[in-house]
């Protein structure tokens, strides 16, 4: 009789389900199947267990790994490291999901499935360089702006209900002097409301210039490393220091992963969808997908060159007497935008050495 061993290819899709603790991961053999599966500890312990395990079964052509940029990070970086093809195995398909259910041990075998079907193709970000320093640098200055506002918020909530003298001396004053203002008080002591209201307001105002403080800090650095990284960006018009990060960040450390201007332009959700059928062939629809805040920067961009760009400026005059509103102008325009950004991505001028 023959066994399921005599069966096997030799070759194997290893398909990981991410957690914050654990990883679940299956193996499939193109002819076989799933031939096991393994749950592992998220350090580098069970990711040596990992590629030991998967080995055993044959030689690997890839690892499917779901949420490469964030559970996943740390496995994918460790098996690059060690030479092996990694694909963005993405989020099962949920109507397969409605129909067989949902199980860590399912999405593993899914993963493995869609990547070797050749569903699943996306090389994930190596976030070892530049840009994913610029990443995590922005992180912490959008909170902190994010953050900011919410102190300002607050604090002319409170200043509403303050005594007429304070309302009177602040009244026109813009955010920072409000704040520097405000911070100086001096309550007198805890015994009334007014009392508390100037604890408050002291309070909110020194949070506001800390975090002031704290996010001007952080855009410098930010700066610096896009100005490094891709200082053709910046000579662009329209394009400043925020949409050049959110343009890299979008690209990630290997902008080679992005193999043309219609992929990035559909990963910044500009490209066009196509939704015809039958009689109505040709159709598109707006993209809704992609990446938002990169959208939201291209369109800034935009918006800039519309004002002040002169051969912008002169395309919107040519495009209206075509016809055309301001809306379809804009789509166009962004598309022009993310052609030029993304051949300026495709240039990666040597960076310079950090001193350890």
């Amino acid at each position: 009789m023959v066994s399921q061993e005599d069966h096997r290819s030799g070759h194997v899709v290893v398909g990981v389900d991410t957690h914050k603790d654990i990883h679940v991961a299956a193996v499939m053999d193109p002819l076989v199947g799933i031939v096991g599966t393994l749950t592992i500890p998220t350090n580098t312990r069970g990711f040596a267990a990992l590629e030991t395990w998967a080995a055993a079964h044959g030689k690997i052509i890839a690892f499917g790994i779901e949420g490469t940029g964030s559970y996943g990070a740390t496995l994918t970086s460790f098996l690059r490291r060690a030479g092996y093809k990694v694909v963005e195995a993405g989020r099962p398909d949920r109507r397969l999901r409605r129909m067989n259910g949902k199980s860590d041990t399912l999405d593993a075998e899914n993963a493995a499935r869609s990547v070797l079907a050749g569903l699943a193709t996306a090389t994930p970000k190596t976030a070892d360089g530049q840009v994913e320093m610029i990443r995590l640098l922005k992180v912490a200055h959008d909170t902190a702006v994010t953050a900011r506002t919410a102190a300002m918020i607050t604090l002319k909530n409170v200043l509403v209900h303050a005594p007429d003298e304070l309302r009177a001396t602040t009244r026109r004053m813009t955010a920072a002097t409000l704040a520097r203002h405000l911070a100086a008080l001096r309550p007198r002591g805890l015994d009334s409301v007014e009392d508390a209201q100037r604890h408050t307001l002291r309070s909110l105002a020194r949070r506001w210039l800390a975090l002031d403080t704290e996010a001007k800090d952080l855009n410098q650095q930010i700066g610096a490393l896009v100005r490094s990284r891709a200082p053709q960006l910046l000579d662009r018009f329209g394009i400043g220091i925020d949409t050049a990060a959110e343009i890299l960040i979008v690209a990630g450390d290997n902008p080679e992963r992005i193999h043309s201007e219609a992929a990035f332009a559909n990963r910044a959700g500009i490209s066009p969808v196509p939704t015809g059928s039958g009689m109505t062939s040709g159709r598109h629809r707006i993209n809704h997908g992609g990446h938002r805040q990169l959208n939201a920067a291209i369109y800034r961009t935009v918006i800039v060159r519309m004002r002040f760009h002169e051969p912008t400026l002169a395309y919107v005059q040519r495009r209206t007497a075509e016809g055309l509103s301001k809306r379809e102008i804009i789509r166009c325009l962004k598309r022009y935008v993310i052609r030029e950004v993304y051949h300026d991505i495709k240039h990666r001028p040597e960076a310079p050495e950090f001193a350890s």
